[in-house]
Order: C-alpha cells, then sequence, then structure tokens
C-alpha cells in the first residue's frame, strides 16, 4: 500500500499525539488559528452541512468566563491554555445549504424534521471537533479535548444570540507540557473492536 504521508507526519497527528492537559507559556498566533479552520473546513461532512459554530476563547477574561462552567479539574486546562476553543453545532444549520450544496435541494430534506437536524448537528459537528485536533496537530500544536462542564452554562453565555446553537465539547489548544501526561492508555488490537465482514 503507497502511503501518501510519511512517517513523521503519522507520529505528529496519530501515534505520538497526546491529549494535554497543562500548557507551556508559548502563544497561539490568530495566524495558527486561522490555518486550523482553513484545514478543517476541508474535510467531509454529510452534504458539506458545516454544522459546528467555534468560538475560540483567547483573550483572559473569555477563558475565565468558560472555566466558570467546568469542573474543578478543567478549570485550570482552560485558564492555563493559549487558546480554548468551544465547538458547538447550529441545528439550523440547513439554511446554509443552498450555496453550502447547491448540487441539489439539500435544504428540502431538513425542513420540518429538528430532530434529524439535531441529530446531523450533533454528529457532524462532533467530526468537525476531530479534524480541528488533527489540523492543530498538523500545524504543530497539542490539544487537550474535554468534556465536563455546564452546557446549559456555556449555551446561555457564548451562544445567548442564537438558541440554536449549542455547545458539543471544548479542546484547549497551545504547546502541551510534557509533564502533564501519563504514560499512554491501551489501545486495542483490531479483533478486540472489529469485524471484517
Amino acid at each position: 500500500m503507497t502511503k501518501i504521508i510519511s512517517d513523521a507526519a503519522l507520529d505528529q497527528l496519530f501515534r505520538n499525539a497526546r491529549s494535554y492537559n497543562a500548557w507551556l507559556d508559548k502563544d497561539v498566533s490568530d495566524e495558527q488559528i486561522h490555518a486550523i479552520y482553513d484545514l478543517l473546513k476541508m474535510a467531509p461532512t454529510s452534504a458539506n452541512m458545516q454544522p459546528a459554530r467555534i468560538i475560540w476563547c483567547k483573550s483572559a477574561e473569555s477563558k475565565e468566563r468558560l472555566a466558570q462552567y467546568a469542573m474543578d479539574a478543567n478549570k485550570p486546562k482552560i485558564t492555563v491554555a493559549p487558546v480554548c476553543a468551544i465547538i458547538g453545532y447550529d441545528i439550523d444549520f440547513h439554511e446554509e445549504l443552498p450555496w453550502l450544496f447547491p448540487h441539489t435541494d439539500a435544504k428540502s430534506w431538513f425542513d420540518g424534521d429538528e430532530d434529524g437536524r439535531q441529530t446531523g448537528a450533533f454528529r457532524n459537528s462532533s467530526l468537525q471537533g476531530a479534524y480541528l485536533m488533527l489540523a492543530a496537530r498538523a500545524v504543530g500544536l497539542d490539544c487537550g479535548p474535554m468534556s465536563g462542564f455546564d452546557e446549559d452554562g456555556v449555551n446561555g453565555d457564548f451562544f445567548a444570540d442564537d438558541p440554536k446553537v449549542k455547545a458539543n465539547f471544548i479542546c484547549s489548544i497551545g504547546h502541551g507540557d510534557p509533564e502533564s501526561i501519563f504514560d499512554r492508555s491501551p489501545r486495542p488490537e483490531f479483533a478486540k473492536f472489529n469485524q471484517l465482514i
């Protein structure tokens, strides 16, 4: 099988990459944030629905605002990180489909089906959040994804202008402190959780 990217790139994206709990005192630039988004937006979503709505908390004030909704163990993971992204999802993503997916009337697939939109938005924003982490790693940064926060509080504070947008998860981004990680947890062999039929 031909490899399209090098072993070094695979190490950077997957094999040697870790989820960090603390951060070095190194900045993440606006240009890096834009570079992350410009990569993640190119990855696939169903009907190119692009439901993720991301708030990048970079100022000390915005990180403190976010941290107040996190469980105690997660607060410093947010406040000390150079950036913490709130990955949200827009249940009314279908309103954008006429230009995002102009090949057919995809908007009509979702009109009047809020439950279906909820499912699609959550699933595809989760994909986009994963793409965000890979993109951050690709541009030389580290990630610390987390749940453990008051969703209603985050929604009411950060997405108050659009109640159809809901928080999915949050992810700190920066240069990870190697002292903050423990030995890698086990990873299963293929046969454990897979069937090839």
